[in-house]
């Protein structure tokens, strides 16, 4: 088996070619070297260009025999293809043995949402006395006042600060910027977090312009988001599947169920197509109700 000479290669491919993100292009190869695991348990010794169809099938009936849902299915699909379509474009292969193989069909997996009500009991359960108390606040208020991402909220800048014109610079996936405003109440915490908690941090070399800091002066990260905010959800007595991807699903919820404009929300989540965005047009009905009843001419 000689699959494995040409991974080097094709990172470098996602990399300049594709440009993308570095989470992303680890995602791929992670999926690569699981076919590549796979052939090895299935004591299947095949040159590249002798790989059959049939044996991309072994592998998916293999991955689903393990427990892979439909969604990780997909992805790895996805990954291959882009792999074999890789060698064909190095002329290593003339042609894709992952070619006639269908994704599975995904529903579209809507996350819970938080009420107001349940975010404003959850910022009252934070001990302030304390200075995580104070950052975690401000974390909270800045995962659901600006729909970040988690991996967003780790990274972002104190450099990418703009509150003079209501602004806060995010680099998301692919490191691609954006502009996000950012409310009152949020760029207030994040202030008294600047300027009564952080200013005492001795911070680690290389970790100075990071908004959010942990105990040691080190930037945050992302399992320390989760298990915050776990924590958090838990002392509030809120039995949901709690994320920090919940408050960025709850921010645009609320801004469409108020009335806000699709495209801006689309800008402001930093997604490609409008139609990842819709997801979050999961109106209930007694919204969709009242919305028509005032705003249709028939009603």
């Amino acid at each position: 088996m000689n699959l494995s000479q040409y991974v080097k290669g094709y990172r470098s491919y996602l990399f300049l070619e594709k440009s993308l993100s570095k989470n992303t292009i680890d995602a791929y190869l992670h999926d690569i070297d699981l076919f590549i695991r796979f052939l090895a348990f299935a004591k299947i010794d095949k040159s590249v260009g002798e790989l059959t169809l049939s044996d991309v099938q072994s592998f998916l009936k293999w991955i689903n025999d393990i427990g892979l849902g439909a969604r990780s299915q997909a992805r790895i699909i996805s990954g291959l293809k882009s792999f074999f379509k890789h060698l064909i474009l190095e002329d290593v292969i003339a042609a894709s043995p992952a070619e006639l193989i269908d994704s599975p069909k995904i529903g579209r997996k809507l996350p819970d949402t938080l009420s107001i009500d349940e975010i404003n009991k959850i910022v009252s359960v934070i001990d302030l006395s304390t200075p995580e108390g104070t950052r975690n606040k401000a974390i909270i208020e800045t995962l659901y006042g600006c729909g970040l991402r988690v991996s967003e909220l780790c990274d972002l800048k104190i450099s990418g600060l703009y509150f003079n014109e209501g602004f806060v610079r995010i680099i998301g996936k692919g490191d691609k910027e954006r502009l996000v405003p950012i409310g009152s109440i949020a760029e207030k915490n994040i202030n008294i977090y600047l300027h009564e908690i952080r200013n005492k941090i001795e911070i680690k070399k290389g970790h100075e312009d990071f908004v959010f800091l942990n105990r040691r002066g080190g930037r945050l990260s992302r399992v320390m988001i989760f298990n915050i905010i776990k924590e958090l959800t838990l002392k509030a007595g809120i039995h949901k599947s709690i994320s920090p991807h919940t408050f960025r699903h709850s921010f645009a919820t609320h801004l469409i169920e108020g009335g806000a404009d699709l495209r801006a929300v689309q800008e402001m989540l930093g997604h490609e197509s409008i139609t990842t965005t819709e997801i979050y047009t999961h109106l209930d009905r007694s919204f969709l109700k009242e919305t028509i009843l005032h705003h249709h001419p028939r009603y």
